[in-house]
């Protein structure tokens, strides 16, 4: 089967660079191993994705966004970063910007069946299901994609987006930049007394990270970090424990407190692909880039390299220029880097920093929360890259 673009992985940085390219004439397939209701109808999985202005933007030029219905969003107007049993905390604020507010959050499965529900009726893109990848073979006129099944599909351009754990990069012998931070990340809703006045914040405490989500006015996402050993501790809490334990951490600051639903764990790993792109393929997604969630910056970091790459492919069409080629890929790759690159050796840092256990870690924090607050400077430049919005 001859395809001029074949994503591998369904997933949605794959599923959204489909969307970008729907004007386009390229006839496009996208090879996925899973079946396609976990699409229509993709699972709760708790996670709630804080969505920048830049990212909204972009999830409405692809024809995304018009499949979010306001009451699945949350506004939040203010961010929070608290060390330890510190009051003092530092605050990015909506009332010192021009917006409203400083983004939104989404249930990352409302935002995985707007994706679907745009490209399930795009002509020019095809979705294979129960479909595995067994090797690629590439040459200088495109790539042939291997099955297991023994079906055959020819691509000008490969994207490869099948994860963080990915398969394909490693049968392409690409070394990645892998961060085991042996802790793992829980989040779960409560349901609590006191108003959250659409803050969100997060806490460095000395023995775990805990960020709390603004979804209703008496309703927040809870994310609570820990040792692998403590995770699951703390996974085998009742239902009471976890209420007060919450509570306690927090100082009331909540009132009384609630879990709801179901708790949902995920292990901390991260992963700086060292190639962006071989012969016709090129990686996207977190298959290129997976973050830490410290910073809750992956999905928009992923929209990035979404518009990054699609622009590219886009200009090589107008200007008539071999879209795999690799002074395209090589393109890609050199603004993806600018981007990508700082964000996720900082956030490593970041999450380094706030989660040891050493002394003079935990007054360097202490330090570098203080010196952030009182620079205003440092606050307008990360508003800045906050809430850009071209």
């Amino acid at each position: 089967m001859n395809f001029d673009f074949v994503i591998i992985g369904a997933g949605p940085s794959g599923l959204t660079l489909a969307c970008a390219l729907a004007n386009t004439k390229l006839k496009i397939a996208i090879i996925e191993k899973n079946i396609t209701k976990n699409f229509s109808k993709p699972k709760i999985d708790g996670r709630d994705i804080a969505l920048t202005h830049r990212s909204i933007k972009i999830l409405k030029d692809y024809g995304i966004w018009k499949f979010i219905n306001k009451r699945n969003t949350s506004q939040i107007k203010e961010a929070r970063v608290l060390d330890g049993d510190s009051s003092k905390y530092l605050s990015f604020d909506h009332k010192n910007t021009i917006r409203d507010n400083l983004g939104c959050l989404v249930p990352n499965q409302i935002i995985r069946k707007a994706i679907y529900k745009e490209i399930k009726d795009l002509k020019n893109v095809k979705i294979f299901t129960k479909s595995e990848v067994a090797k690629i073979i590439s040459n200088q006129s495109g790539s042939k994609i291997y099955l297991k099944d023994k079906r055959i599909f020819f691509s000008k351009l490969t994207v490869i987006a099948d994860g963080r754990l990915s398969k394909i990069r490693e049968k392409m012998g690409i070394y990645a930049n892998k961060t085991n931070f042996k802790t793992s990340m829980t989040v779960f809703r409560m349901k609590h007394k006191l108003d959250n006045y659409k803050i969100a914040s997060e806490y460095f405490h000395y023995n775990q990270t805990l960020a709390v989500l603004p979804i209703k006015k008496n309703l927040s996402s809870i994310v609570v970090t820990l040792e692998n050993a403590k995770s699951k501790t703390f996974l085998n809490m009742s239902k009471n424990e976890i209420n007060k334990k919450i509570e306690q951490d927090l100082k009331n600051k909540l009132g009384k407190m609630s879990i709801v639903g179901k708790k949902y764990t995920y292990p901390m790993l991260t992963v700086y692909t060292n190639e962006f792109y071989r012969e016709r393929c090129v990686f996207l997604g977190d298959a290129a880039v997976g973050m830490h969630p410290i910073t809750a910056h992956g999905f928009n970091l992923n929209l990035r390299g979404v518009s990054i790459l699609q622009n590219e492919i886009k200009n090589a069409i107008i200007n008539k220029i071999d879209m795999g080629s690799a002074n395209v890929l090589k393109n890609y790759e050199k603004k993806f880097k600018k981007v990508s690159l700082p964000i996720y050796l900082a956030t490593n840092t970041i999450a380094s920093l706030y989660t040891s256990q050493k002394p003079i870690t935990k007054i360097a924090r202490r330090s570098l929360l203080y010196i952030a607050n009182k620079m205003s400077p440092i606050k307008n430049a990360i508003m800045d890259r906050l809430l850009v919005n071209n």
